[in-house]
């Protein structure tokens, strides 16, 4: 194997459209979820997912 093809980037993919069931929006950001639409409760897309727990665990 040649060091040009161990090195090469691999090509961006970029974000997929979403597969399955259509899903809940996000109640801060209003991006989709990874919870589908019957999903009971407040919504949070991964990243507010992440932001709101950095800021409970900050906050005790």
């Amino acid at each position: 194997m040649a060091d040009d093809e161990y090195c090469a980037p691999t090509p961006a993919t970029g974000p997929r459209p979403p597969q399955g069931p259509p899903f809940a929006e996000c109640v801060l950001c209003r991006k989709p979820t990874e919870y589908p639409e019957s999903h009971r409760g407040a919504t949070l897309c991964p990243v507010c997912e992440w932001q709101e727990a950095q800021r409970t665990a900050c906050s005790g």
